[in-house]
């Protein structure tokens, strides 16, 4: 039994009488915190200052190739940035397009191209068919969420567990529904619980048997590299895993430079087999002539400039890595042991992943809201912003200054329980 369901109510009432008066002084304190996205602080964007004027004015702006990077041409990027991102996701250069500022435009294109032309030739538009059906490893990312929402996927909940996916659930739906057309993967340091996917998990996703022939994984390998620690968590190769299950075509992998340098004036890369990305360059080259070429120069420059991306990496993590463990030391001094609350300690990424007891949630955002922290809304990380047992919270400690997150913490503790007992009360 734990600390708190030990209590009498008499006792509870006596607690929760403690915590009120402390919720009350946070309430006359005008607190004005925002930690409801994953946004870099300041000063990790300071890191990536040089960026502006890596180019100067005299050029030169040629590819390696000797290609004027400020004219028309190179619909999928300059071999530099393929390059870039070959080395860090250990894909060849033939499997990527490198794309605009953002992989979530990338994603949404991927979903809208498939609805209207499928995602081979031979294969049916999406929008054609009676349903098309995706997993969703929940909780997980809002925004892949919103993407079904737009063009009326049917969402099914997956389990997520510490090593990925429940696949027992993954396989048995893909094996018996054609309509199910895609999973979406945050495969590394997942959005919001840190978990990284097991060498099993990624085999299996490779391997397994779909009755959907147009089947696709939605691989968003956001976090590649967010390490926060000298022991980073490996990730197993799901191109070589998929190749060696004679499935070359299923995997859609996204990656960005969003939270490397600049959000919203990035580089992203879209990568999958050869033949997938021919299919996709052939309806691009409708939509676009290019994505901004002097940006991906501007880019590898910078990074040479700077010693290298995995040198400008580990300066992100000094900066976020204290913020983390001010969040687990907040969670572990006020909540250890009282068996109302458990928590994710991630070895990268943006996120931690707060779990109440069920039915609270809701009622721990509305109330650090009404104290003056904003957090991620409950229901956000789970399909349709429903989470059946209403105890998910994502946090999102990266952009307060250290003094911000240790009172935002300290708020948000105080809610934690107070929710707690109300509930158990009940």
């Amino acid at each position: 039994m734990s600390e708190l369901q030990s209590l009498t109510l008499t006792e509870l009432s006596e607690r929760e009488n403690i915590l009120r008066k402390k919720y009350a002084k946070f309430q006359s304190e005008n607190i004005n915190l925002d930690m409801s996205r994953g946004k870099p602080a300041p000063e990790q964007l300071d890191l990536s200052r040089g960026l502006l004027s890596v180019l100067p004015e005299a050029g030169p702006f040629e590819d390696r190739n000797g290609t004027d990077v400020r004219n028309y041409g190179q619909l999928d990027g300059i071999p530099e940035a393929k390059a870039l991102f070959g080395d860090l996701l250990s894909v060849t250069e033939d499997k990527i397009f490198i794309g605009g500022n953002s992989s979530l435009s990338l994603m949404h294109d991927t979903i809208a191209r498939a609805m209207l032309h499928g995602v081979a030739e031979e294969e049916i538009p999406w929008m054609k068919l009676p349903k098309v059906k995706f997993l969703c490893p929940s909780p997980g990312y809002d925004r892949h969420f919103a993407i079904c929402e737009l063009f009326q996927i049917e969402m099914i909940p997956i389990e997520m567990t510490p090593t990925g996916p429940n696949m027992e659930q993954v396989e048995q739906y893909v094996k018996n529904d054609e309509a199910i057309k895609g999973i979406w993967c945050v495969p590394k340091y997942s959005n919001p619980e840190g978990h990284t996917y097991s060498k099993d998990v990624v085999e299996r996703l490779a391997k397994m048997e779909t009755k959907a022939t147009d089947f696709r994984i939605f691989w968003d390998n956001a976090y590649a590299i967010h390490h926060l620690t000298d022991t980073p968590d490996v990730l197993a190769d799901i191109f070589a895993a998929s190749e060696r299950a004679y499935h070359p075509n299923r995997v859609y992998m996204y990656a960005s430079t969003s939270k490397v340098t600049f959000p919203g004036a990035g580089i992203s890369a879209f990568v999958s087999s050869e033949e997938n990305i021919a299919f996709a360059k052939k309806q691009l080259s409708v939509q676009t002539i290019g994505a901004d070429k002097l940006n991906q120069l501007r880019h590898v420059r910078f990074f040479d400039q700077v010693g290298g991306i995995e040198k400008l990496m580990e300066q992100h993590a000094a900066i976020i890595k204290p913020k983390f463990d001010q969040v687990t030391h907040s969670l572990d001094l006020a909540l250890s042991g009282k068996g109302i609350a458990s928590w994710s300690k991630p070895n990268g990424g943006y996120f931690i992943s707060l779990d109440t007891i069920d039915g609270c949630a809701k009622r721990v955002v509305l109330l650090a809201k009404e104290a003056g922290v904003t957090l991620t809304g409950a229901g956000a990380t789970f399909p349709y912003g429903h989470d059946p047992r209403d105890r998910n919270i994502r946090i999102a400690p990266t952009f307060p200054s250290l003094g911000e997150l240790e009172k935002a913490m300290e708020v948000l503790c105080v809610c934690v329980e107070i929710a707690a007992i109300e509930q158990l009360k009940r």
